[in-house]
């Protein structure tokens, strides 16, 4: 994986927009994570959070603007969902704010039951 690259598409993603370097290491080191690369050139990201049994929280999925539009997202998104430790558990989660119509076409829907959905939201911790 290559840092620098993964740092620079999250700093341009609206979702990590702001996220530190050392944030961002640490929730790769405890992720399962997907690099797409174009010879030795990272063009690509996904990250699962997940326990490989019960539950995974896909995010951090990143196509390089450059490399847009050649279904390189629909390829990626394919990769995590057959790998086993995503495809043996029953709910995957994600967030989007503009790619619904891509993830429906892996079988992403609205909550069946979004009353039951909580989060709770707090600012980082400086320390």
């Amino acid at each position: 994986m290559q840092l620098d690259r993964v740092c620079g598409f999250l700093a341009r993603s609206y979702w990590a927009h702001g996220r530190s370097r050392e944030t961002i290491v640490k929730s790769l080191n405890h992720s399962l994570c997907f690099s797409l690369f174009y010879g030795d050139r990272q063009i690509g990201i996904a990250r699962v959070i997940t326990d490989r049994a019960t539950f995974a929280y896909l995010c951090d999925v990143f196509i390089d603007e450059a490399y847009r539009g050649q279904d390189l997202g629909k390829w990626l998104l394919s990769c995590v969902l057959a790998h086993p430790d995503v495809a043996a558990v029953r709910k995957v989660m994600l967030a989007t704010k503009d790619a619904h119509g891509l993830y429906r076409q892996f079988g992403f829907a609205t909550p069946s039951e979004p009353e039951r959905l909580m989060e709770r939201i707090q600012e980082p911790r400086t320390e």
